[in-house]
């Protein structure tokens, strides 16, 4: 039976079977080749840990961040959109509940932002 992502437990595993996903992509895992996973991790669950419950621990800018990748490594509509399956399909291979929707809605709202921002190179 799934439960709901309940805290910090709960994000740190799905952000490490996510990007175990990633990793594992062939058209995602090139992008990803160089990151620092002892530095990025903690990153990414600070972030997923505010933006479900609110709780003022990630300090960056993840605009500014993808920005610099796609001026490294020009990103497409296929990452994007790859980016949100892979997400999507994380979440929903193990939990359910407000915070597991709230997580799907999150990463789509976020990607689609990013993605439109990046791709017409507008701020």
């Amino acid at each position: 039976m799934k439960t709901d992502i309940l805290g910090r437990k709960e994000l740190e595993h799905l952000v490490n079977s996510f990007y175990d996903k990633v990793k594992a992509d062939a058209l995602l895992a090139p992008l990803f080749a160089r990151v620092n996973w002892e530095r990025h991790l903690p990153v990414m669950y600070a972030f997923w840990e505010n933006a479900l419950f609110f709780t003022g621990g990630y300090f960056g800018n993840p605009l500014k961040s993808h920005k610099a990748l796609h001026d490294k490594s020009p990103l497409n509509d296929a990452h994007f959109k790859r980016w949100q399956q892979l997400f999507i399909e994380t979440v929903d291979e193990y939990y359910e509940g407000e915070k597991a929707t709230l997580a799907k809605q999150r990463a789509l709202s976020i990607s689609t932002v990013m993605q439109l921002k990046i791709l017409s190179g507008g701020e």
